[in-house]
């Protein structure tokens, strides 16, 4: 099983988000591309939890390189996308290219992965009426704004989508993300086998 997965986020996007995801999908032998607003070295962040804090906390985190800018992300080029999450959303989602290739790997069932705030991206995107999901809780009204049923989960599959609350979700989010991949590649294995 192996293919091309573009994993959204910019400046200010959640570090260690993007890093596992990246290393991640490497692992397992696919094309990870990492896609941002332009082709450079990306500002990520570190958000955590501290005692006493009513919403996590924010700390400078290691750069990350963009190979893929916006503007030249096609849905044709990926197998599945993953919007990783942090403050990067919160801009991205008004990203034209971005939302239109959301909707067009949508409209092909093409999985669709959203760790933490990058359900902003789909919520935008005008993707989730109607799906079970989950993401960070202080974005849930966003979620259910958008006809989304919030499912209070570490992690949510639901047909072509699989979502995500926090970093803390990495052990189950990455399980059905492999899941639902894994039967994909089944299903065309089958296919072609067929033909």
């Amino acid at each position: 099983m192996s293919g091309r997965i573009a994993i959204v986020t910019g400046d200010g996007g959640e570090g260690y988000e993007a890093l596992y995801a990246w290393h991640r999908f490497l692992e397992e032998g696919w094309r990870a591309d990492v896609v941002a607003p332009s082709r450079r070295r990306l500002h990520l962040v570190m958000h955590d939890f501290e005692p006493g804090w009513d919403t996590y906390v924010e700390r400078p985190g290691y750069g990350l390189e963009a190979q893929v800018g916006l503007d030249e992300l096609c849905a044709e080029d990926y197998d599945a996308l993953l919007l990783i999450g942090g403050r990067a959303p919160e801009y991205l989602r008004h990203d034209r290219r971005l939302l239109e290739v959301v909707r067009e790997m949508h409209r092909q069932c093409k999985p669709l992965f959203a760790i933490c705030h990058g359900i902003q991206v789909l919520t935008a995107a005008g993707v989730v009426a109607g799906r079970r999901v989950t993401c960070y809780l202080h974005v849930r009204s966003e979620a259910e704004a958008a006809e989304a049923e919030f499912i209070d989960e570490q992690a949510v599959a639901d047909g072509h989508f699989v979502t995500a609350q926090t970093w803390e979700s990495h052990p189950q989010f990455y399980r059905e993300v492999f899941r639902l991949l894994r039967l994909r590649a089944g299903e065309r294995a089958r296919e072609a086998a067929a033909d």
